[in-house]
Formats: structure tokens, sequence, C-alpha cells
């Protein structure tokens, strides 16, 4: 009897989603279409919140979910951020934090399976630079494609606050990055053999 593939479950499918509703986001954003693009950011968002609820819910953390989850979760910002820096350039610099952080990370976790280490999944400072980033969206968003009205200083504040706890948690990540990197702790180490043989069994 094949064991069933732990990689085929409800969050990991959910990360997945999230990664397709790029797509129609950035189709509805790209045309001004701004409360469609608002509706499918929402989907988004709650589909990265109940990823993880359903995975502690009914443990079903994987390996290939705790990539995939920050994955998602940068693809998505790096999609909301590059429209909007299009559609309003003074933006552009708090795009280049954004970009700078994003690149750093992915290096780090590179560099660490590399080293046959384990990168780290999302923890909770990730998870609220997250939600700012979604609340600060809905409510430039619905300033201008509800209410009508663009006001660069509520705009500008917004993605300071975002953009300042996306640096706190690169912060933070940086220390686990470091801590892993030089741990000899069994937990912090990938058995590429193993999961090899894991996946030969299945087959």
């Amino acid at each position: 009897m094949k064991n069933r593939n732990k990689n085929i479950n409800i969050p990991n499918g959910l990360s997945v989603l999230r990664i397709l509703l790029i797509i129609p986001f950035v189709y509805y954003f790209m045309r001004d279409e701004l409360i469609p693009a608002g509706v499918v950011l929402i989907l988004s968002g709650l589909s990265d919140m109940f990823d993880g609820l359903i995975a502690r819910k009914f443990n079903q953390f994987t390996e290939l979910g705790q990539m995939l989850d920050p994955l998602s979760d940068k693809l998505t910002q790096g999609a909301v951020a590059v429209c909007l820096a299009i559609e309003q350039p003074v933006l552009i610099p708090l795009l280049g934090i954004f970009v700078v952080k994003e690149i750093l990370m992915v290096f780090a976790a590179c560099l660490l399976i590399k080293k046959k280490k384990r990168p780290t999944g999302s923890k909770w400072y990730g998870k609220v630079a997250t939600v700012l980033f979604y609340i600060s969206f809905a409510v430039i968003v619905a300033m201008k494609g509800i209410w009508h009205m663009e006001n660069m200083t509520v705009t500008v504040s917004l993605l300071s606050i975002t953009a300042a706890f996306m640096i706190y948690a690169f912060i933070q990540y940086f220390k686990i990055f470091q801590s892993i990197l030089h741990s000899d702790d069994p937990k912090d180490a990938i058995d590429f053999n193993e999961v090899m043989d894991k996946k030969a069994f299945r087959k």
C-alpha cells in the first residue's frame, strides 16, 4: 500500500492558490479595476490566514509548506508593491526596501539549503508585516476606488509603517538565520538522503 504524499494537503493548496491569484490581481489593478483587485487580494489574505490555522489544527506541517507559505507571501507582496509603484512613482523608495529585504531573505534561504540546513518557517512578526501590508493596500484601494480620493500623506504613512515592520521582521529573521547557520542541532539539518529514500518508498 502506498503512503499518501503528506505534501498534498489543504495548507499547501492554499499557498499555491495564493500564487495563482497574483495573475487576476495584476490584471484588474493594471486595468484600474480596483474593487475587483481588492477582492482578489482579500481572498489571498484569507487564504494566508486559513492555511496557518488549518496546518496547526490538523498538524499538516511539511517542509514544502514551510517554503511555499513565505514564498507565496513574498510573490504576492512583490506584485502589489510593483503595481503601486507603477501607479504612484513616489512609492518607489519603499519598493526598493521591499525588494532588497526579499532578495536578502531568498539568498539566506538558499545558503542554508546549500549548507544542508533547514530554512525557518514564517514567524508571527512576518505574519504581522503581511497583515499590515494587506490592510495598507485595502485602505489605499478603498480611498481611490470607492471614495474617489487620493491622500498621499495617508498612503505614504501606511506604507512607511508597513516597511518599518518589514525591516523589523527581516532583522529578527536574520538573527534566526545566523543561529541556524552555526547550529549543530540535528533538528536544524536537512537530510537529503532521507528525503530521497522517503520519495522512493512512496513510489
